[in-house]
């Protein structure tokens, strides 16, 4: 594969899709054979960067290629892969639903098939706020998003979407954004979502990662 064209492709994608604005929010993708990283670089606006300015760092942080300074959350994407071996696509994300209750410091329970389905498990928010690039905004994250949780929100920021690939990873930061968007309607008109019973979020997570589709 090639993972340079997929982040510029990818950085394409988030702003076509209304995930952020401008330069804010950054991508990533991790190839286990070789243990390498490939990184949006930091504040370059998506529709500019080429292929020669993705970034790639080993596990440690060490640059392997590129000159261009990577992405100032590099800490926390590499702090994912390191906790979850399961995730090989970060898409950190800023969309306007989803940033509701980041800046409230609320979760986004499950209520609906596809948040059961994508999500795995109710949308934890960080328990505290962490200036943008710290390592103790990485760290926020990872607590937040433990096993089989593929997304978190970040107090006052934004959120973390993740996939096995870079396709689950649109995947979960379009159900996520959705989800969030239902659960403010529904609070507006002041009603109140009924959630999933967990065993039957676990059925469907399960029916969703090995059941459900072509070849499975």
């Amino acid at each position: 594969m090639d993972y340079k064209k997929l982040i510029v492709e990818s950085g394409k994608e988030i702003v076509k899709r209304g995930f952020t604005v401008e330069t804010w929010g950054n991508i990533s993708a991790f190839d286990a054979e070789d243990g390498k990283v490939y990184l949006t670089p930091s504040a370059m606006k998506y529709d500019s960067i080429s292929e020669e300015d993705v970034v790639v760092l080993d596990l440690e942080g060490n640059v392997l290629e590129g000159n261009r300074k990577p992405t100032i959350e590099t800490g926390m994407h590499l702090g994912l892969y390191k906790a979850r071996k399961d995730i090989r696509a970060i898409i950190h994300t800023h969309p306007m639903y989803s940033m509701i209750y980041a800046c409230q410091g609320k979760n986004i329970p499950q209520f609906t098939d596809e948040a059961a389905q994508r999500l795995g498990g109710e949308v934890l928010c960080t328990a505290q706020y962490q200036l943008p690039g710290t390592a103790e905004l990485a760290e926020e994250v990872v607590k937040a998003m433990p096993a089989e949780h593929m997304a978190c929100l970040i107090r006052n920021h934004g959120a973390v979407c993740t996939g096995r690939d870079m396709n689950e990873a649109f995947k979960t930061a379009t159900i996520l954004e959705v989800t969030a968007q239902q659960l403010y309607m529904i609070e507006s008109t002041g009603g109140r979502a009924i959630g999933i019973a967990q065993e039957n979020i676990d059925y469907m997570w399960d029916f969703a990662r090995n059941k459900y589709g072509q070849g499975k």
